[in-house]
């Protein structure tokens, strides 16, 4: 193949990943769709993996676990939207073997374990989310290109307990806490920080807790710099274990970053995600990922497959403004 072959595949390849790009502030370029300085700022990494024949590798950190709020999720397990997730993950590697063969693989690195105490999810949830996602991804049509790796994947983990294996990460990888906190308050990651702290908050303010709002919104800032912390960790290690991998991103990231943000499944903001809220079937043959409180305040029924809850459906198609993506 010829370097102008070779250039012409992996811009083709960008530009099917960039369909579904999780963009952040849109200007310049970035207004566009596909934003060409996006993927510019990747497209090298693509065409060494073409030039050499191979499936170009991505790695998305992802699918932590379920968010311990049951206004946002009907439980610890995956469900449909996990499963919407995967299926769209699937079909983004088909459509990149029609314009090259060898495809794309995209490894799902899960980093529940990774801050799971900093989110309060117990690691036998972890382990059986993990689990049930291994089982999701292994009923994908074949060849479905999905992989997933995890913490203890790692053979100097093999045996430890889950503490100590965050620990581990934490000495050989882990910026310290301060000298984030100061990149933070200078306004680097101010967005992530500020959407983490969120989370954490919403996470936290179940019927069970008893505190105040203030003590909780104090306590969801401490663990969001922990949170953070332990990512670019965990992004770093993969950074070292898959060299030359492109990087996918569940955040909303800025023109030309190294980190790639895409959407999963159709959502109404930049941030929502499949493990903090449900799968709604909108009543005109597609879904859209909603908090499990609205779900239920706009009248949708539960529905149930393999005996467990799945999502819920809409007995009437959801208004166009709520289903924007």
């Amino acid at each position: 193949m010829s370097d102008s072959d070779v250039t012409r595949v992996a811009r083709g390849v960008m530009e099917l990943v960039l369909r579904h790009q999780r963009k952040g502030q849109r200007t310049g370029t970035c207004a566009l769709t596909p934003c060409p300085d996006c993927r510019d700022a990747h497209v090298a990494r693509v065409e060494r993996y073409v030039a050499a024949g191979e499936p170009v590798r991505f790695v998305l950190p992802a699918f932590p676990g379920k968010s311990p709020n049951t206004a946002k999720v009907l439980g610890f397990l995956p469900d449909k939207a996990e499963q919407l997730a995967l299926e769209f993950l699937s079909g983004l590697t088909a459509d990149i073997r029609e314009v090259y063969a060898p495809g794309a693989e995209i490894l799902i690195c899960s980093d529940g374990r990774v801050f799971s105490d900093a989110v309060g999810i117990p690691d036998e949830h972890i382990t059986a989310y993990q689990r049930e996602m291994q089982a999701l991804i292994d009923a994908l049509p074949r060849p479905s290109g999905i992989g997933l790796f995890n913490l203890e994947d790692l053979p100097e983990l093999a045996g430890l307990g889950h503490d100590r294996m965050r620990e581990i990460l934490s000495e050989r990888y882990a910026e310290p806490l301060e000298q984030l906190r100061k990149r933070v308050r200078a306004g680097e990651e101010a967005p992530l920080y500020r959407a983490i702290t969120r989370f954490l908050f919403e996470d936290g303010n179940t019927p069970e807790y008893t505190g105040s709002r203030a003590a909780l919104q104090r306590d969801a800032r401490a663990r969001a710099y922990v949170v953070i912390q332990r990512s670019k960790a965990w992004g770093d290690l993969l950074a070292d274990r898959f060299p030359g991998a492109l990087r996918l991103s569940i955040h909303p990231q800025p023109c030309g970053a190294e980190k790639l943000g895409i959407h999963l499944v159709r959502t109404p903001d930049n941030w929502l995600t499949p493990w903090h809220s449900v799968a709604l079937d909108t009543g005109d043959g597609d879904y859209v990922l909603v908090k499990r409180s609205e779900a239920e305040a706009r009248g949708a029924q539960l529905v149930r497959a393999g005996g467990r809850p799945s999502h819920y459906a809409l007995t009437e198609p959801l208004a166009p403004a709520t289903a924007a993506a």
